[in-house]
């Protein structure tokens, strides 16, 4: 069985949801960031953190993938052309959608008061509607960011897509909005949250 260390309101949701959507079984730890009990499988203290037997892994996207390709559910075959298209989507979530997110959440709460940089969320805001417009003219009349096949690219897409709410990031773009709460109305989704 899975072991899953970090509260949801974190990128451990992404892990939680994924192992929902492939019906896995797992234990739920809800540990905090830089908590003893996530600092004995993580030194730097980040969540999540999943264990599989004696093995550790860290980073939410590497979770996801590694149990993507385990279990052969929300993925592409590695090596394959549609993998390669899947990966682009994962990498234009991690670095034009969840950095700027992140880069913004440091300089809110996360850093030390007097290492934050207020001035830079304007242009973070910025940052994150032309990347929405980027990203919606990349989805246009497909379900899912890979056609009719649900990946964890859009697990970690739409992740990104609630956080952004929740931060009250605002971006016109009718297409991205239309499937974000198409994919926040899937089950495993649902599960999770209730968890």
């Amino acid at each position: 069985m899975y072991r899953l260390i970090g509260g949801k309101r974190s990128r451990a949701f992404r892990v939680l949801w994924a192992l929902e959507e492939m019906a896995l079984e797992y234990e739920h730890v809800p540990a905090a960031p830089r908590s003893g009990e996530v600092r004995a499988f993580n030194p730097s203290g980040k969540i999540p953190v999943l264990t599989d037997g004696k093995t550790t892994l860290t980073d939410s996207v590497a979770i996801i993938q590694y149990l993507a390709d385990k279990h052969e559910r929300l993925t592409f075959p590695a090596g394959s052309p549609r993998r390669g298209q899947q990966d682009g989507f994962t990498q234009f979530a991690c670095d034009e959608l969840d950095a700027v997110l992140w880069t913004a959440a440091r300089n809110s709460f996360v850093l030390p008061e007097e290492k934050r940089v207020p001035e830079i969320k304007a242009t973070l805001r910025w940052e994150f509607a032309r990347s929405i417009k980027i990203l919606a003219a990349r989805l246009g009349d497909r379900k899912y960011l890979m056609g009719d096949t649900f990946t964890v690219a859009d697990i970690i897409t739409t992740h990104c897509g609630t956080w952004a709410r929740n931060a009250k990031f605002e971006f016109d773009a009718p297409i991205v909005t239309a499937y974000f709460d198409r994919v926040l109305q899937r089950p495993a989704y649902q599960r999770a949250l209730k968890r």
